[in-house]
């Protein structure tokens, strides 16, 4: 006997869950405080970090004070004629180091943040089919926006690290600058623009007859070429993580049904973005191990106020 019951309706899948625009705020608005206060930070705290582990607790006000003394202490070091950095000169390039360092950590933790916000908020494109486009537009806006200052956070984890592992060369550009700013030149400025002068014709010397350099401008070349090779391999092993990336993405986009067209669009849009930048900082790699190879010449143009 037949059963008069009718089989059931085979079942429609859930839709993914959506959350209401009251629910999103409280994640979001964390988010934005929280990436604020970082950004703060990485401006803010290096400079007491940086005191507040020296030995004395020493440090300085501002960037006009860090410049002062780094004026008369290389001009102290360069005319005592020695090899190893005077104690002035070394006490400002151990708060340089410590500056770096603490400005990379900062920079780290920022760009993990961000990485973190950017994955969510690119699932969460994904899951917007429900939302309209307008509510896509918005989730795919901050997506940008976030992996845009993630890029930023990355380009500035890479020169910290560069400025942490060869300070001295880090701190030759303010050298090399002008007056600190509201402030004249005085005798320390014009003490230092002579030495640099001294050093910049003694190098010139050295490269167009052969002559030995002096040991203080044996330092500064070797830590110039060591700034350059820093960043070097820095470059290279993020060209690396880059590109094993892009074939991670790839590779998950050929495993993605066809039918998943966004998902597709988005893997492959990130898998080729990722192999360019790859090739960007492969660029820069190069040009690095270039100068480090041969750092006199590079060394004598910034010297003469080329860098």
């Amino acid at each position: 006997m037949r059963s008069s019951v009718p089989p059931p309706h085979p079942t429609r899948p859930e839709p993914w869950p959506t959350l209401s625009g009251r629910a999103l705020a409280l994640p979001a608005t964390f988010a934005t405080v929280l990436i604020a206060a970082l950004s703060v930070a990485f401006v803010v705290a290096p400079r007491m970090l940086a005191a507040a582990s020296a030995s004395d607790g020493a440090g300085f006000a501002d960037r006009r004070a860090l410049v002062g003394a780094l004026r008369e202490a290389f001009v102290g070091y360069w005319t005592s004629g020695a090899r190893d950095l005077s104690p002035g000169m070394q006490d400002v390039v151990d708060y340089w180091f410590r500056y770096h360092v603490a400005k990379a950590a900062i920079a780290a933790i920022l760009l993990i943040v961000l990485a973190v916000i950017g994955v969510a908020l690119w699932k969460a494109f994904l899951r917007a089919g429900a939302r309209g486009t307008a509510g896509r537009t918005a989730i795919a806006s901050a997506g940008v926006l976030v992996t845009t200052l993630a890029l930023f956070a990355l380009a500035t984890v890479m020169a910290n690290i560069q400025g942490a592992i060869a300070p001295y060369a880090s701190l030759l550009p303010m050298l090399n600058s002008g007056a600190p700013e509201g402030r004249p030149g005085g005798d320390a400025s014009e003490a230092a623009a002579g030495a640099l002068d001294q050093a910049r014709q003694r190098l010139a010397d050295s490269l167009s007859t052969g002559t030995r350099t002096p040991p203080a401008l044996e330092t500064m070349t070797s830590d110039f070429a060591r700034y350059h090779v820093a960043m070097a391999v820095i470059a290279a092993v993020v060209a690396v993580a880059l590109f094993a990336l892009s074939v991670v993405l790839w590779k998950r986009r050929t495993r993605t049904e066809p039918s998943d067209r966004r998902t597709r669009r988005l893997l492959g849009s990130f898998g080729t973005a990722s192999a360019l930048l790859s090739l960007v900082v492969i660029v820069v790699a190069v040009a690095n191990t270039t100068t480090a190879a041969d750092p006199e010449p590079a060394l004598l143009a910034f010297l003469d106020g080329g860098w």
